[in-house]
């Protein structure tokens, strides 16, 4: 694959999207940055984790075992296992809630960005990937900084899991002030039109 990218052969993007609604400001982002990207010629691979039913819960057959280290895990596991190490580009698209990314997101982590494929036994798999963690936020920038949860984020998403897995080529974007109840109707149009814009301004570099 490496040969193909110097040739200039077309980047492929896997897409993940963490949200239960396809109505969701979260979601239009998600078909923004799939129609961009695919303008440039790409290929995306959209993982809907609703939408394919993914099962967060990790039971006994995806938990490492650290006396069995080449154990294999579920089927599951390694198909979405198979759709990360495929893409030259990771691009994650959810909503904050609690700070932090959805449970099922989380969960999806926890399960596929296992022991022996994202970290551990030699060399990261994951390494030299480019990875876009997009979340939407309902409060403001401010409250993020001042607060301090904004830095928390990326640290969390970008340290401690692109970074650890590997990934040196990874940012984490926030798009604020994207719950619009408090908006007023006429407002909103324009309001959504700048956070899409925003959405595709985070992928430029990729």
């Amino acid at each position: 694959m490496a040969s193909d990218r110097a040739r200039g052969a077309p980047r492929h993007t896997l897409l993940v999207l963490a949200h239960p609604r396809q109505d969701a400001l979260t979601a239009q982002a998600a078909v923004r940055l799939r129609d961009a990207l695919t303008s440039r010629g790409g290929h995306v691979d959209v993982l809907d984790l609703y939408a394919e039913g993914f099962d967060p819960r990790l039971t006994p057959v995806d938990e490492p075992d650290w006396e069995h280290r080449d154990k294999r895990y579920s089927d599951e596991v390694h198909a979405h296992m198979d759709r990360i190490a495929a893409a030259d580009d990771l691009v994650v698209v959810f909503p904050v809630w609690w700070f932090s990314v959805p449970a099922v997101l989380k969960g999806w982590i926890d399960r596929v960005w296992n022991y022996g494929f994202a970290y551990g036994r030699g060399t990261p798999r994951l390494a030299g990937k480019r990875m876009v963690w997009l979340g939407l936020a309902g409060s403001t920038r401010e409250h993020y900084a001042t607060s301090g949860l904004g830095a928390a984020l990326d640290l969390q998403l970008r340290v401690g899991v692109s970074e650890f897995c590997g990934i040196e080529d990874a940012r984490v974007q926030v798009l604020y002030g994207a719950e619009l109840s408090g908006v007023a109707e006429h407002r909103r149009p324009d309001r959504v039109r700048h956070l899409l814009d925003e959405a595709q301004h985070a992928i430029a570099h990729l």
